[in-house]
Parts: structure tokens; C-alpha cells; sequence
């Protein structure tokens, strides 16, 4: 059972940084990619970004283009998602997934497993 455990969440100033880590407990065999979805409260589980493990293709959602990198390193099973130029409407519990799904994997339901999330919090 692939488990992933998402870190470095917390609250910063707009404009500000951050650096959330999704380490997965074995290599995700078989997983053709990984994504970060963000959920604010009162809203729907959105996907941010995603990242296949062979070429390391990238996909980000418009609000995020040329605010946050995503990247994996796969000697270390982990996924980052770098988060520069933080707004407000950033604020949301940030989840990791892995897909079994080829092609870039919008929807929730394209993901297999699941971290437990980590909240970041964007004050103005």
C-alpha cells in the first residue's frame, strides 16, 4: 500500500514563499504520475500541478502559471511543489496524489492515492 505524506505547510505573508514535500512511502511502481490538488473551504478539490515520474513533464492550472514549479526527485520518492508570489487566494489544505492514469490527470477521480493533506494559510 503506496502511502504519501505531504510537509511544509503553514502560514506565511502574501508575497511570500513556500515549499511543500510529498514523500511516498515505496516507489509508486506503476503510478505514471503524481499531482498537487488544493481545496479551500466551502470549495471543490482543484488540481494545481502534475508531474510525470519518467520525463518529468509538468502541467500547472492557469491561477498558478509563473508562481509555482513543480518537481520530483525520483531517487528520493518525493514530489515538491515550490510556491512563490503567494496570494491570499492561495489558502487551501494542499493534498499529493499518484495516478495510474497516462496523460495529464485532471479530475480527482484520475488518482489512486492519496496524501492527508497539508494546510497553507496566505494572509494579506
Amino acid at each position: 500500500q503506496v502511502q504519501l505524506v505531504e510537509s511544509g505547510g503553514g502560514l506565511v505573508q502574501a508575497g511570500g514563499s513556500l515549499t511543500l514535500s510529498c514523500a511516498a512511502s515505496e516507489r509508486t511502481f506503476g503510478t505514471y504520475a503524481m499531482g498537487w490538488f488544493r481545496q479551500a473551504p466551502g470549495k471543490e478539490r482543484d488540481l494545481v500541478a502534475h508531474i510525470t515520474w519518467g520525463t518529468g513533464s509538468t502541467y500547472y492550472a492557469d491561477s498558478v502559471k509563473g508562481r509555482f514549479t513543480i518537481s520530483r526527485d525520483t531517487a528520493k520518492n518525493t514530489v515538491y511543489l515550490q510556491m512563490n508570489s503567494l496570494k491570499p487566494e492561495d489558502t487551501a489544505v494542499y493534498y499529493c496524489a499518484a495516478t495510474l492514469h497516462i496523460g495529464v490527470a485532471v479530475r480527482t477521480t484520475h488518482y489512486n492515492y492519496w496524501g492527508q493533506g497539508t494546510q497553507v494559510t496566505v494572509s494579506s
